[in-house]
Order: structure tokens, then C-alpha cells, then sequence
């Protein structure tokens, strides 16, 4: 950060940090805020802030070349490190006055154990090849949860790791295996053209931080098909809906082939949520689907209006509906019923479940 005007948002940082708070606003016409446990407070004594020091406090942790950037563009994307965090950045326009959205990210980066990830997940890290899909709302971690599973492979296997994300979030180190860690923007165009690259750089392994468009999602089922393990995430509720979604982004014509294509190499998918905790905090709570050959069948047959069913009558392969999850937190007193039936993908069947 700039020298001599880190006071304001240092501050505001520092707060974040002591707070464990997930993320940090600063707009014009309210004082900076933080989001806590999933909801948005505003910093103690921090003042309403004027469009000035809004300009002061962004110009304070913006990067000089982002900022012709950020003129040019309307809104830019980056990451720095402060303390133990490092922050994703979001800086943009609204109402022709700056403002911004920081992401705190812990510099170190959190083991399985320490997430409280069900061991299934270990498991996807044993492949050599195959597609997993992490989805979720934003904010539901699943960027963290990915860090983990790529530091278990950095640390266990010997593999070429490729990440493709905007902007880089955790920054590994080369442990037993090669990490390229390359960010959309300054180190590549667009997530479609660094995988096309990819197969050019004697890669195992390639996590793509967001799957946008059909051919960024082309591309990922061919690095899969071509004996690559990928990771990926994708803005989607369900394991149902994630399949949905990957094949009907593709025209009417292809989606055949492509939902063949998916059921092929398809390893599992993963939808995620933090659900905050009755004594404060958040705890994880994840649908797991492996794609056994029941899945692969429904996917390939564009039945996937059935996969739920799939996942509720295979807990003996690791399988585990989020409803199921929600309401084992419920019984355990962890968290509140109602927080459980906002969170639930299916409310009808969830308080069966409970009562």
C-alpha cells in the first residue's frame, strides 16, 4: 500500500482481521462496513465517507498502473497481501463514484482438518484424470476449499499444477510438485485462451477459478478427456443444476454429445455453504455427488431431474444431500432451523427430515 495514506483503511483492515470478517466495503454515503458471519455491520466509529476519501482510502491500496486501469475500464480486479490475509479486490464505479469490495483470504493456506471437509473429497486428489466441480453462492468458500485439495496435491504427489484464476487468490509454494499460478489480466487474456495454452505446458493438474462461458467450459472437457485432473467451480446450487447448466450452455444441437462428453469424465461435484453457527461463526455444509455409474447414466440421458435420488440412496459410496447435512446441524444444536430452511434446497423434504 502507498506510503503515507495507509492510515484510514489500515485501520479498517486491522478491524476485519481481529473481527474474522470475510469482507470489507468502502462506498460513498456510509461508513465502511464489514461482513461478519454473513452479515454486513458497520466499523465502530468509522466516519460516512465522503467521495474524497473514498478516492484517498482506494488510491491507498490500488496499484498506480491499476488505476489508469480501473479509469479506462470502470472496474478492476487484483489481490494484495496486508498482514496474515491477503485480500481479493474489487474496485468499480457506481453512481460515477469509486468504491470497493475486499475478500479477506488467509495467506496460509487451510488444510482439509482444519476446514472440517468430509474426507470424501481426499479422494479426488488420487486421480490422474477427471473433471470435479465446486459450486455455490459467492461467498460459500469454494475458492478455499479448492486451495485446500491443490496444497494436498503440491504437498503429496509430483505434478505440473497449472491455476488459472481473477485474480490470484492464495499463492502456493512449489512443495513436491511445479505450481504456475497464472491471473487473467497480467499474465493471460481470458481463461479459454490460458487453457488452450495449458495443453502446451506439460500440465497434470489445472484448477480454473470460474467457469463463465461455453468455451471456457469446452475447454475443461477436453483437458479432462485428455488425461488432465481439473478443478473447477461453477455459480450453480445443486449437483442436479450443475449438470444442467454445463449442458445447456451449449447449442441445442451439441448437448448430446456434450452431456456424453460430461458423464465421461465427470469425477463428482461439491455445492457448498457457509451457514452461520448459533454461537457465532460458520459452518460448512456440502452436497457431495460422486459420479458412479447411475449419475454417469442420468447425465447422458438428460435425467438429471433424478440425480437428487442418486445422492439421498448412496450414502455407502460417500454421497451426501445437503438437506441431509443441514438437518444433522439442526439436531446437533449447531444451527438454527431457520437458518437450516433458508439454506435448504428442498424445504418440504428437509422438515421431514427434522420432525
Amino acid at each position: 500500500m502507498t506510503e503515507g495514506k495507509t492510515t484510514a483503511i489500515a485501520k479498517y483492515l486491522d478491524f476485519a482481521i481481529s473481527k474474522q470478517a470475510s469482507d470489507v466495503h468502502i462506498s460513498v454515503g456510509i461508513p465502511a462496513m464489514v461482513r461478519i458471519d454473513g452479515k454486513l455491520n458497520a466499523i465502530p466509529e468509522a466516519p460516512i465517507l465522503t467521495p474524497d476519501q473514498v478516492v484517498e482510502i482506494i488510491t491507498a491500496f490500488v496499484p498506480e498502473e491499476l488505476m489508469i486501469t480501473l479509469k479506462q475500464r470502470r472496474e478492476v480486479d487484483f489481490s494484495f497481501g496486508y498482514q496474515s490475509m491477503r485480500f481479493r479486490s474489487n474496485v468499480y464505479y457506481q453512481k460515477g463514484y469509486l468504491s470497493a469490495s475486499l475478500r479477506l483470504l488467509p495467506k496460509e493456506i487451510p488444510t482439509f482438518q482444519s476446514l472440517g471437509l468430509p474426507p470424501i473429497l481426499e479422494k479426488f486428489t488420487e486421480h490422474n484424470q477427471g473433471f470435479v466441480i465446486l459450486t455455490g453462492p459467492t461467498g460459500s468458500g469454494k475458492s478455499t476449499t479448492l486451495a485446500a485439495i491443490i496444497d494436498k496435491i503440491n504437498t503429496e504427489k509430483r505434478k505440473h499444477i497449472v491455476t488459472i484464476e481473477d485474480p490470484i487468490e492464495y499463492v502456493f509454494d512449489h512443495k513436491k510438485s511445479i505450481i504456475s499460478q497464472r491471473e487473467i489480466g497480467s499474465d493471460t487474456n481470458s481463461y479459454a485462451r490460458a487453457l488452450r495454452s495449458a495443453l502446451r505446458e506439460d500440465l497434470d493438474v489445472v484448477l480454473i477459478g470460474e467457469m463463465r462461458d461455453l468455451e471456457t467450459i469446452e475447454a475443461a472437457l477436453t483437458l479432462a478427456e485428455t488425461g488432465h485432473l481439473v478443478f473447477a467451480t461453477l455459480h450453480t446450487n445443486s449437483a442436479a443444476q450443475t449438470a444442467d447448466r454445463i449442458v445447456n450452455v451449449f447449442p441445442q444441437h451439441s448437448q448430446q454429445q456434450i452431456a456424453s462428453q460430461l458423464a465421461s469424465v465427470l469425477l463428482g461435484v461439491v455445492s457448498q455453504r457457509l451457514v452461520p453457527k448459533i454461537n457465532g461463526g460458520r459452518v460448512l455444509a456440502a452436497e457431495i455427488m460422486i459420479a458412479d455409474q447411475a449419475v454417469k447414466s442420468l447425465i447422458r440421458d438428460g435425467k438429471n431431474f433424478q440425480i437428487p435420488n442418486v445422492i439421498q440412496t448412496s450414502a455407502a459410496e460417500g454421497m451426501i444431500s445437503l438437506d441431509k447435512v443441514l438437518a444433522e446441524y439442526v439436531s446437533r444444536g449447531d444451527i438454527t432451523l431457520e437458518d437450516a430452511l433458508n439454506y435448504s434446497l428442498d424445504p418440504k423434504t428437509f422438515k421431514m427430515m427434522v420432525y
